[in-house]
This record gives C-alpha cells, sequence and structure tokens, in this order.
C-alpha cells in the first residue's frame, strides 16, 4: 500500500489539472478501485495536518494538490503574480451561467438587464465558460455552460457543490452580522 500512495503522490505532485479517479485507475490498472481510494483517504489524511504547506483537494470531478491559502503570500512573491480577479459583473454573469446552465446569451442578459457580450467573451477567454452548442430553435442562438477550470477556479468538486440559496444567505448573514437592538 506504501508504493500505491507514493505512486498516486507522485501523479498528483506532476499533474498540472486534478486527475480524475478513472484516470489513476487507468495508470494503475493492477490496482483495484479500492485500493486506489483508500490510498487517496490516507494521502488526504497525511497532507491534511499542520506540518505540510499544501492539502489533497478533490476538485473539479478529480484530485489535486492544493497550496494552503496562509502560503499564498509566499507563493505570490515566487510566482510575481496578482491573483486572478474578475470585476463584478463578470462574477455576477459567471454566477447566472453556473446555477441556470445550460442558459442562452439572451437569458443572461434578461436576468442582468445588461449587454454581456464582452462579459461572455472574457469568461470564454479565461476558460471558465464554453459554448455547450446551439439551440434549435430560429436563429439558433448559443448555448453556454461552465468549464472544469470554472470547478477548478473556485475550487468545487463537481457544479452539484455550489452553495445553495439558503447557504449564500447564512454566508452573507456570516459576513455581515446585523446587530439587534438591546432587550428592554
Amino acid at each position: 500500500m506504501a508504493e500505491l500512495r507514493a505512486i498516486i503522490e507522485c501523479l498528483l505532485f506532476v499533474s498540472e489539472v486534478p486527475l480524475s479517479l478513472v484516470k489513476i485507475k487507468s495508470i494503475l490498472a493492477m490496482h483495484t478501485h479500492g485500493e486506489i481510494i483508500q490510498a487517496l483517504e490516507e494521502l488526504g489524511k497525511e497532507y491534511a495536518d499542520d506540518k505540510h504547506g499544501f492539502f489533497l483537494a478533490e476538485v473539479a470531478q478529480g484530485y489535486q494538490f492544493r497550496s494552503k491559502p496562509e502560503y499564498g503570500d509566499w507563493i505570490r512573491k515566487l510566482k510575481k503574480i496578482t491573483p486572478a480577479r474578475l470585476s463584478q459583473a463578470a462574477l455576477e454573469t459567471l454566477a447566472i451561467i453556473a446555477y441556470k446552465q445550460p442558459i442562452l446569451r439572451s437569458e443572461i442578459e434578461n436576468i442582468r438587464g445588461v449587454d454581456v457580450g464582452g462579459i461572455l467573451r472574457l469568461l470564454l477567454e479565461k476558460n471558465l465558460i464554453k459554448i455547450l452548442g446551439r439551440k434549435n430553435v430560429p436563429g439558433r442562438p448559443i448555448i453556454y455552460g461552465t468549464t472544469q477550470k470554472f470547478l477548478e477556479f473556485f475550487s468545487l468538486k463537481d457544479i452539484s457543490s455550489l452553495p445553495t440559496l439558503e447557504e449564500m444567505d447564512e454566508l452573507i448573514e456570516q459576513a455581515n452580522p446585523v446587530e439587534k437592538p438591546p432587550e428592554t
């Protein structure tokens, strides 16, 4: 089992994208699904403690080593990068696509109330959304959806990992607590 863990650890370390269980199994065909899952769980526990600067995350329907957020400043110094930022309009458009996909540009514009052509181009360039096809109606409008990179960018296991409206309300409430008047 130790050798299997070491092999999986190496594969995850050198991969630039999350490795799916299917991909890992195709490389390690001599091992069972259960053995691979057990090795991944053990690696996850090992890298979850404080003595490591990274952890094993299950994102984008796969597994990937990710640096711990508290070390982000050091990595930015090394890489001389600034964190990827999206405008409020781009985030709103991306949220609409994520929650309503598959969705047409006209549907996004009806929700936002503004033209989103430029934002869609930006999100396509950043590979956060993709064209899923065309709707079979007059004009054959383009249908949009999110990508694997979207899941990676937001550290989501899959699209069902998006927070529900209730969870969003709770997060907003936690971020902006409303003080209650003192009881008399």
